[in-house]
């Protein structure tokens, strides 16, 4: 059975910094992309970044300031988050694909994390 599980959310100010992880378990993920979605309340779920054979990807609201990070001998994929906005505020969750896709596409995503909260306070 393939579960993914977040870490690292939290509050912060504006400016501050966190790091999401994110451990895939189930099987191995290393050739299809790994990412990281967001949802504020009362929007719908949006793609913040991935990363896929090598392949980094980021939303233009998250460019220069969100890293994307993997370990895939460890099926685990990171996001440090720096210079953090109160726009930034919502639910992440980490989305793991078992086949090769756009990374930027939430169909692509076949397993789902439950979600850690990320607030930034103005």
């Amino acid at each position: 059975q393939v579960q993914a599980v977040e870490s690292g959310g939290g509050s912060v100010q504006a400016g501050g910094s966190l790091r999401l992880s994110c451990v895939a378990s189930g099987r191995t993920f290393s050739a299809y992309p790994m990412g990281w979605f967001r949802q504020a309340p009362g929007k719908e779920r949006e793609f913040v970044s991935a990363m896929s054979v090598g392949i980094t990807y980021y939303s233009d609201s998250v460019k220069g300031r969100f890293t994307i990070s993997r370990d895939n001998a460890k099926n685990t994929v990171y996001l440090q988050m720096n210079s953090l906005k109160p726009e930034d505020t919502g639910v992440y969750y980490c989305a793991v694909a078992a086949r090769r896709g756009s990374p930027k596409t939430i169909g692509v995503y076949d397993y789902w994390g439950q979600g850690t909260q990320v607030t930034v306070s103005s």
